[in-house]
């Protein structure tokens, strides 16, 4: 039967013969062997035995362990790891038989990376899981990361705005256990207190000397020294570069909302208290609006989005491009640089 993480709990009970947890995530394995122990030990599973399937290591002990005694209590844990998840034709044998001896005093729980599609096809695996409980741990992303974070902010019983989640959601998608991390030190930081993207920046940028708010502000201004300056600076610091693209995207955003209504005619007045823009960051981007044109802030979106992807795909933080982004809050050097490709 297969149950994932955030369902171990509600699906565990009564305890079965065995449990398999594969995946690539190391927090949802780690979460996941947690709470089984957790259960096993409230239903007097008391021992636990490690084996590892190593050079050398003989399937002969893992049968010893179930067929044994235990002299410290009347039930037991035994896990084995099995680093490729290839447990080869002895260890598949193995497995088959010991699933045709009940054993109600030993609980198995198998433990390895990310199984293939083949994999859960073999007749070692069906064998386990007819018995058993498989666990995926697969890393969750887009709306499935969301979800989780949200869950995780829930369960710390945190207060954090929209534009905080975002922000929280673009620095840590893909890293479950740096995003408890950070979600326990907020905690500890802000227990009761709502939270706001300013805040966040505060507690993770580690007392940087500038912030990516300075920075974005520099760019809405064109403040073009200003703007190279704080970017190589936040580089130096080790300033994480989703948290500078969240804050980028979410200036454009604004932007282009802005921009789009002035193409259309429409009053801006109705637009700044619901696009909650605050009197003095308005002439920031009434500066920026006279300066860009509506194709020019389109082009900022694509360029940025082109960054996001080399990072996301490919890991590569293109601190040149975030430079060249820079430049095109200057009107004038979008004529002057469109021969210049990121990609």
């Amino acid at each position: 039967m297969r149950v994932y993480p955030d369902q171990l709990l509600r699906n565990i009970s009564p305890l079965p013969q065995c449990c398999l947890i594969f995946g690539d995530d190391p927090w949802l394995c780690d979460q996941s062997r947690t709470a089984l122990h957790q259960i096993a030990k409230q239903q007097g599973f008391d021992e636990k035995i490690q084996l590892t399937q190593e050079t050398g290591f003989s399937w002969n002990e893992l049968i010893e362990q179930w067929q044994a005694m235990s002299l410290f209590s009347s039930r037991r844990i035994i896990e084995l790891s099995l680093p490729t998840a290839k447990p080869g034709t002895e260890g598949s044998a193995m497995f088959q038989s010991l699933m045709q001896m009940d054993n109600p005093d030993v609980l198995l729980i198998l433990t390895g990376p990310k199984l293939a599609a083949e994999q859960t096809k073999s007749k070692w695996f069906k064998s386990l899981d007819a018995k058993g409980v498989y666990v995926p741990c697969i890393t969750p992303e887009g709306a499935q990361f969301q979800r989780w974070l949200d869950g995780r902010i829930s369960h710390y019983s945190l207060t954090l705005s929209r534009d905080s989640r975002e922000m929280l959601f673009a620095l840590y998608e893909g890293n479950l256990l740096a995003a408890d991390q950070a979600l326990q030190l907020l905690q500890l930081l802000s227990p009761t207190a709502p939270i706001e993207p300013e805040q966040l920046s505060q507690y993770f940028e580690d007392q940087s000397r500038f912030s990516v708010f300075q920075l974005t502000d520099a760019m809405l201004s064109n403040q073009q020294d200003k703007a190279q300056h704080i970017l190589s600076q936040l580089k130096s610091e080790g300033i994480a570069m989703p948290i500078i693209l969240w804050s980028l995207f979410k200036e454009l955003s604004v932007l282009l909302q802005l921009k789009t209504a002035e193409a259309n005619g429409q009053a801006l007045q109705g637009l700044w208290s619901k696009l909650r823009i605050w009197d003095k960051r308005k002439p920031l981007y009434q500066q920026a609006i006279k300066r860009l044109s509506l194709a020019q802030v389109e082009t900022l979106l694509s360029t940025s989005s082109t960054l996001e992807l080399k990072l996301k795909q490919q890991g590569i933080e293109d601190w040149t491009g975030l430079s060249h982004i820079c430049l095109l809050f200057d009107a004038n050097a979008h004529d002057a640089l469109k021969h210049i490709a990121l990609d």
